[in-house]
């Protein structure tokens, strides 16, 4: 496992050295390495995900797909956000993508667009399985923040209010949220970026929660003023009142951004470790091969 980090640790350091800070310079250099694909054209423009592939993809059996929805608030596009990610499982073996949705600043949209967005891009990949040899009953949704909201739209529904289209499903087999936002309501967070209070009530997970849910990983920082710890902690123990698996992973004195590759390695390891074991518990990934063999 730490030889797997340290290697995307590396490759991402040498990355960041050659490139600007901001800007699409630095977003092209960073996502090089994926294929880039228009999932939707909507009134507003297309819309991408950046898709990594693991070597030999298309030999042996489909593989896990794990995809991750950015932060920000469903603001400004930051899809390098979650490359470090993306790397990492790629070089596990699973198809990962860097997702993009809808966005105010480059659409002039909000969170229900980004909603719609997630849920087809699910879609999309799940009608494209057999070109990225991928399976689509082993489907791994991540995000932080409004993109960690975004993951778990995509699951929280009940099955009536959120039916296939197409005979496609959107809903993953587990979930990997990070400082995620989970209230939405009129005591939560971020209600005034929804049309009205009855929608970001509607769309708050924290209203959402029943049984037979997918198993969810949270990492959250208890010094977060975005979206609060304690928001987060409320969640999980009504998930698990309700029987299902959830898994809260805390981190002291820690901010909302306090995973992320550029603002400490440290986190980013130990919460990628985290999600390795995770997902390979649960046989999406194969175990991390020891030293012996």
């Amino acid at each position: 496992m730490q030889k797997s980090v340290g290697r995307v640790s590396s490759f991402m350091s040498s990355i960041l050295q050659r490139v600007a800070p901001i800007g699409e310079a630095r977003d092209r250099e960073i996502l090089k390495n994926a294929a880039t694909y228009i999932y939707q054209e909507r009134p507003q423009g297309p819309v991408q995900a950046h898709i990594f592939m693991p070597e030999n993809v298309l030999s042996g059996p489909p593989r896990t797909v794990v995809v991750f929805f950015h932060g920000g608030l469903w603001d400004s596009p930051t899809p390098t956000q979650f490359v470090p990610h993306c790397l990492h499982f790629a070089s596990r073996g699973a198809v990962t993508v860097a997702a993009e949705t809808r966005t105010g600043a480059r659409h002039g949209t909000g969170p229900v667009e980004a909603v719609d967005d997630a849920r087809d891009l699910i879609r999309w990949l799940r009608h494209n399985a057999d070109t990225f040899n991928l399976d689509p009953d082993r489907l791994v949704i991540g995000g932080a923040g409004g993109g960690a909201l975004l993951a778990l739209l995509t699951a929280m529904p009940k099955p009536k209010a959120l039916p296939p289209v197409d005979g496609l499903d959107c809903r993953p087999q587990a979930l990997i949220l990070f400082s995620a936002l989970v209230n939405t309501t009129l005591k939560g967070q971020a209600q005034s970026r929804f049309p009205d209070a009855n929608s970001a009530k509607r769309l708050s997970p924290s209203t959402l929660v029943r049984r037979k849910l997918p198993p969810m990983l949270f990492f959250h920082g208890k010094s977060d003023r975005i979206t609060p710890f304690e928001e987060v902690e409320r969640l999980c123990r009504k998930l698990r009142f309700w029987g299902n698996s959830c898994e809260l992973v805390d981190f002291e004195k820690a901010d909302h951004s306090f995973f992320n590759f550029n603002v400490s390695h440290r986190n980013f390891e130990l919460t990628i470790q985290t999600a390795d074991r995770f997902l390979s518990e649960r046989g999406f990934i194969p175990p991390e091969p020891t030293e012996d063999g």
